[in-house]
């Protein structure tokens, strides 16, 4: 339940803390008087959105904070989850800076306001004419059939099932799309790989040809210098060779009287032998060249291939066209693999499908085996709060594709009068009845979940009298398993409760401020006389009240 509540810097509110007790908890005040203000600061600290705006003092941070006791509720997972110190007593706080940005923390530790937003739901649950339209809404009224039917872990396992089955339909149709686009495409990655394959392209390759057809191309000039280099040195009648070896032989013969003679004749020998060895290679070169047009003309058209796909693909090598050639050839094969992507993603959506199907049934189930105590709950209640002949139903419908709450949607039908047909409640209930209905429903949550506490927010709006005293009678017996804080501008309802606080207005210097006290037990009377017959009550709106509270 919510102890006490400190706000500090909020709207109208400049500092305050109190206090509050289990039971039931009654917030009157006068129109204007900051009822709304508070409810403002109380839902800060279950994550409602807000930004500077709501600051009192533009310069100053605002500040909220809640101190819960939530022992037996059994949050302890909900603090391991989220790595976060269980205690009983649990402190919420959220602080907007002037800048703008939002802080919060439990029990003093730094979270995001989603964490702390899934915790303060499960601490409080405010009611407001907000909720009333929300009430219409059949996504609201499912929440609320699954609320009973104890449908969480269910509808748990469901979700994830769900959001994996998205995600699968969510892949298949970017596999598709990829798919689709690749067949498009494949006529010319099939064209672009054929011609590259046709190519047969090596590495290497074009260094060698351009090589080679250099060779080719002057064949004639190598053979003709070639040849005359080896007739010359070897050939000959008077060849440089037959010279050489004439004189190493005069040479030869003063080597033994000559000193000079060694030296020169094993330089002479060194000549000879090189300018042999030259004149062999000049006859291989010779020998080999090729004078072959017909050849070079086919290694010229190699080229010509090979720097007409160069420039076609904007690359200057053989080795990045070998590159090119496997990247078309990855596109194709991913053509065929897109097939079994997609056979493959089928299979495993039809998996979930299933799971999907066999979830839903399970959830129809449930929610039908409680639809009965429900409609039973509500026309009871209703009854009880001045709509005697009223009819309530929950009608089944199915969807005809998986939502995130399975396949069924349901229609709460509700009539006021005597042979009336059921209708939606949307188009048909008043405002005095949507509000009673919304009581009923809470009976529901109360009697089904363990909240702590519960915030209602004018529930009695279009009601008044003896339907008002039966309506405190059901918060009375509400505060019994859970803590409610009930705003309200009737005084029947106002004596219901066990402790009485008062919102108020207030000026100092050029300033004015909106603060909250717990009433006395005289101060309580004269507030609901006060309710009774206004400001300048009479004694007999005293006596009144005091029967009231009585």
């Amino acid at each position: 339940m919510l102890k006490s509540l400190s706000i500090k810097n909020y709207a109208l509110i400049d500092s305050l803390i109190i206090d509050f007790n289990k039971d039931l908890n009654i917030l009157t005040g006068e129109t204007g008087a900051g009822k709304s203000i508070l409810l403002g600061a109380i839902g800060l600290i279950i994550g409602q959105r807000a930004d500077s705006s709501v600051l009192r003092d533009k310069s100053e941070k605002c500040a909220s904070e809640g101190v819960f006791d939530i022992r037996n509720y059994g949050m302890q997972n909900f603090f391991e989850e989220n790595d976060l110190d269980y205690s009983e007593t649990t402190i919420l706080r959220r602080e907007i800076t002037p800048q703008g940005k939002s802080r919060a923390f439990i029990n003093d530790t730094p979270v995001n306001v989603r964490v702390l937003h899934d915790l303060g739901v499960k601490l409080i649950d405010i009611h407001s004419q907000h909720q009333n339209l929300e009430l219409n809404e059949k996504n609201y009224q499912l929440r609320l059939v699954d609320l009973v039917a104890g449908n969480a872990e269910l509808l748990k396992n469901y979700t994830t099932c769900y959001k994996n089955y998205l995600s699968l339909r969510e892949n298949l149709n970017k596999v598709l799309e990829l798919a689709e686009q690749s067949k498009k495409d494949l006529d010319y990655y099939e064209f672009q790989f054929r011609q590259l394959h046709d190519a047969r392209l090596v590495d290497g390759e074009q260094s060698e040809h351009e090589a080679l057809l250099e060779k080719l191309t002057h064949a004639e000039e190598i053979k003709s210098v070639f040849g005359l280099a080896y007739q010359v040195i070897s050939e000959d009648e008077r060849s440089v060779l037959a010279v050489i070896k004439e004189n190493l032989g005069h040479i030869g013969k003063l080597r033994s009287v000559l000193p000079e003679a060694e030296q020169l004749f094993n330089r002479l020998e060194t000549v000879y032998i090189e300018l042999k060895d030259i004149a062999a290679e000049a006859l291989v070169i010779e020998e080999r060249a090729e004078d072959d047009p017909g050849k070079a003309e086919e290694v010229s058209q190699r080229l010509d291939l090979i720097y007409s796909l160069q420039q076609k693909h904007r690359v200057a090598s053989v080795a990045e066209l070998l590159l090119i050639q496997a990247d078309f050839q990855d596109k194709i094969q991913l053509v065929s693999s897109y097939e079994q992507e997609i056979e493959n993603l089928r299979g495993e959506i039809l998996v979930q499908e299933r799971a999907l199907t066999e979830l839903s049934v399970v959830l129809r189930s449930k929610r039908e085996s409680v639809a009965s105590a429900i409609e039973n709950k509500v026309i009871d209640v209703l009854r009880n709060v001045g709509i005697p002949n009223t009819a309530f139903q929950i009608r089944f419908g199915e969807l005809s594709s998986f939502s995130f709450n399975g396949l069924d949607e349901v229609s709460f039908m509700f009539s006021a009068n005597k042979n009336q047909d059921l209708q939606e409640i949307g188009k048909i209930a008043s405002g005095g009845e949507m509000s009673r209905l919304m009581l009923a429903i809470k009976t529901l949550i109360t009697d089904t979940q363990a909240l702590p506490t519960i915030i209602f927010d004018e529930i009695d709006t279009g009601v008044s009298g003896e339907v008002a005293v039966k309506m405190g009678q059901i918060l009375e017996q509400m505060s019994a398993t859970v803590q409610v804080l009930n705003i309200t501008h009737l005084p029947q309802i106002a004596a219901k409760g066990k402790h009485h606080y008062k919102v108020y207005k207030f000026d100092q210097d050029d300033q004015t401020f909106t603060s909250i006290r717990k009433l006395t037990a005289q101060e309580r009377v004269e507030e609901i006389a006060q309710m009774l017959s206004g400001e300048n009550y009479s004694a007999t709106a005293m006596e009144t009240a005091r029967e009231l509270l009585q």
